[in-house]
């Protein structure tokens, strides 16, 4: 046997593999790629910034062309996909994406680069997130801290928007349900957009149950499994599966505008279905919910296929909901 070739430890095809001695292949991310003073497509500007040394978190943040200091604008916050150990803020579908809800939005955006698990398994995530997004609102307040002039010249922070898609957007409804629950200096989210959301749990629902042979073997399960293993409860944990019995209430959800968008063929489909009905249930109390099914179209086509119609269709639709 050849002493150079690892011993895998685990895997979930086609995305990660693991092997032994701690080193990871991720199989399907994006190129990264740098930022740009001005992007030809969109005109977007863009820059990656620090935003802390411990814990290590890091981010990229685009401004939209000819934003002047007054009016100021909205700014999203967003936690990019990968199942929580793939993909970045700084990859090139991720970066092609902002720039055009940066554009067709005219908003601030700032996309959150939270550390990845297995290395760094759940709930560092979620924590690298909630201060991501601490440090943000900190530029709002008068004396606060000033250590981002796009965010502190640009952003009107009575519209603060987060979002995310897949892994991202169950990042962004923990995170509502902190801000919700704690508060954030102050600073009230007006709206949140959930693309795509990677929730799941034990009982099948809706077209899962004509899929349900080996259920641990699907990849909602192994790659819930590898990033969390610690997680209590499992696959029914509520950060996984928020309307399982026992969780915590949805209306508990710190926003007042809330859009899911799902996609016909996408196998996580029925769960943002479900986690909007159940929201609508909750007694949330926010002024506006839409839901939003794509026929046609499967799991994050919009920043996979991002040249598609349907593409861009969805991309000015989540634009047009931050107002």
């Amino acid at each position: 046997m050849d002493s150079n070739v690892k011993e895998l430890a685990t895997e979930v095809l086609p995305y990660i593999r693991v092997y032994k001695d701690g080193s990871v292949d991720r199989l399907v991310d994006s190129p990264i790629v740098p930022p740009c003073n001005e992007d030809p497509e969109t005109g977007v500007s863009s820059k990656d910034i620090v935003v802390s040394k411990r814990p290590p978190i890091s981010a990229r943040i685009y401004l939209p062309k000819h934003v002047e200091q007054s009016p100021k604008i909205p700014l999203l916050v967003y936690f990019h996909g990968g199942g929580f150990c793939f993909e970045s803020a700084f990859s090139f579908v991720e970066t092609k994406y902002m720039n055009r809800l940066a554009k067709q939005a005219n908003v601030v955006v700032i996309s959150i680069e939270y550390r990845l698990a297995p290395e760094h398994p759940l709930p560092i995530g979620y924590e690298d997130c909630w201060s991501g997004l601490q440090w943000v609102a900190s530029h709002s307040v008068d004396g606060g801290l000033k250590d981002e002039p796009w965010l502190s010249t640009y952003v009107d922070f009575d519209r603060l928007y987060v979002g995310g898609d897949s892994a991202g957007a169950n990042l962004a409804h923990v995170i509502l349900l902190r801000a919700g629950s704690e508060g954030l200096n102050g600073v009230k989210i007006k709206g949140a957009f959930l693309t795509h959301p990677y929730f799941w749990g034990s009982k099948p629902i809706g077209s899962e149950i004509k899929n349900n042979e080996e259920r641990e073997k699907l990849a909602t399960c192994m790659i819930w499994h590898l990033v969390y293993p610690e997680a209590p409860g499992g696959i029914d944990n509520p950060m996984l599966n928020p309307v399982v019995e026992g969780g915590p209430s949805l209306a508990g959800l710190g926003c007042s505008r809330l859009l899911i968008s799902v996609a016909k063929e996408d196998f996580l489909r029925d769960r943002g279905v479900s986690y909007y009905h159940a929201v609508k249930k909750s007694g949330w109390k926010g002024e506006l919910m839409e839901l939003v099914d794509v026929e046609g179209e499967d799991h994050a086509f919009h920043i996979l296929a991002h040249e598609s119609e349907t593409a861009m269709k969805l991309i000015q639709k989540l634009a047009s909901f931050i107002v």
